[in-house]
């Protein structure tokens, strides 16, 4: 039997209910079947025990920023124990983002120093209720700290780094990281499709107490500021009193969007509801999926609406754009900001059936494009490349490969 390069997969955790983690998990399953994947993580759900080995590092309870510092210290921690004492030796060492200093390939979902740029305004303590300064400050701090660790961990040049789309990959530029290969995001189509999405309307509506003439939006994910949620807000204030309902999902703190909902008088229009293992309920529920993201490297909910048959407004900052064609398979928002362009989107497709069908069934085509194993394949591919370059380099040393 011919042995199998071993692979290190460092994450902070893996499940398929958040977008990065989602993407691991998934390429984690697929990598088995050519590599040993050995994972260092806290948490591992929703992925095949058998097909990996787990290497469990505690995580720390407490705040965003001690828990990531810890972590950040203890995988290597783990690492170097096991290569050490247990002779763990791996060929390759893969992660998502800034996790370890020694990666030999990178997946950059986010550049934080692009991200904060854009999002510097909402994070003014000036403008901001003192009640919300602490968590302000918290993420600042965190935004700060990975700030400080992108140009020393992205601009070491042994490394590969890889994106999730174009805009990722010019974000990059900055490091002086150029020609970074991208390789989007996939899907489950047997989850997200418009058979499933019919078949499952009527008792989704049903169950969230969505009347027939109600046109609902939907948001999905977390850290609501950047997804654009403020924007969305004042748009859906400027349609009333259109029957027009908005249902946000995830684990943010709805707190400090009560002062904008009540500024719009939309307080009956707004729920955030908890995240469901079976995101495609709410896909099922709604008429279009709207996410005006102030930074998105990706984004894979407006992928899965589109899969699903829902048409999809997105914003130019958002790497999901890069997919879909204004007017063709989607509608993209130039200026996450601009309510009132939003507001205009969201009428014209509240009004226009014709429209929400044309751009529902373009979408699901459009998406039919992006799938796990094409991820997956695409990814090992540049695995196989570095695996070679340093074999070939152990070989002939330092000498050049023509």
């Amino acid at each position: 039997m011919v042995n199998r390069p071993r692979l290190a997969v460092v994450s902070p955790f893996l499940d398929k209910q958040h977008g990065t983690e989602r993407c691991v998990a998934e390429q984690v399953e697929r990598l088995a079947r050519d590599y040993e994947v050995h994972v260092y993580s806290s948490r591992v759900t929703d992925v095949d025990p058998s097909r990996i080995f787990w290497h469990r590092v505690p995580a720390l309870p407490g705040s965003h920023l001690l828990a990531y510092c810890w972590w950040f210290l203890a995988n290597h921690l783990w690492r170097w124990w096991d290569r050490r004492f247990r002779g763990l030796h791996f060929d390759l060492t893969y992660t998502p983002g800034i996790n370890c200093l020694d990666a030999d390939v990178i997946s950059v979902h986010i550049v934080f120093a692009e991200f904060y740029r854009q999002v510097k305004k909402e994070l003014s303590l000036r403008q901001s209720p003192v009640p919300s300064w602490p968590r302000l400050i918290h993420r600042r701090l965190y935004y700060k700290l990975i700030m400080g660790l992108e140009p020393v961990i992205y601009g070491r040049k042994e490394v590969l780094l890889t994106t999730v789309s174009r805009k990722t990959a010019e974000d990059l530029t900055r490091f002086g990281r150029f020609q970074t290969p991208i390789i989007y995001h996939g899907l489950s189509h047997e989850r997200f499709n418009p058979e499933k999405r019919q078949r499952l309307r009527e008792q989704s509506r049903r169950l969230l107490g969505l009347s027939g003439s109600t046109f609902c939006l939907l948001l999905v994910g977390n850290d609501w500021m950047k997804k654009g949620l403020v924007t969305l807000l004042d748009a859906l204030g400027s349609i009333q009193p259109a029957p027009v309902r908005l249902l946000v999902v995830g684990r943010d703190d709805p707190t400090p969007y009560r002062f904008v909902i009540r500024r719009n008088g939309i307080e009956s229009c707004v729920d955030f509801l908890p995240p469901r293992s079976d995101v495609e309920f709410y896909y099922s529920a709604t008429d279009a999926y709207v996410s005006p993201s102030l930074e998105d490297a990706f984004g894979l909910p407006p992928l899965e609406a589109m899969a699903c048959g829902l048409p999809a407004i997105v914003s130019r900052q958002a790497g999901v754009s890069e997919v879909i064609t204004h007017g063709v398979d989607g509608l993209i928002l130039e200026d996450p900001r601009d309510a009132g362009a939003l507001a205009s989107m969201i009428g014209g497709l509240y009004e226009d059936a014709a429209l929400r069908q044309r751009l529902g069934e373009n979408g699901a085509k459009t998406a039919l494009q992006y799938t796990w194993d094409r991820n997956a394949a695409e990814l090992g591919a540049l695995f196989d490349q570095v695996i070679a370059k340093r074999t070939n380099q152990s070989l002939f040393g330092t000498q050049e490969i023509e």
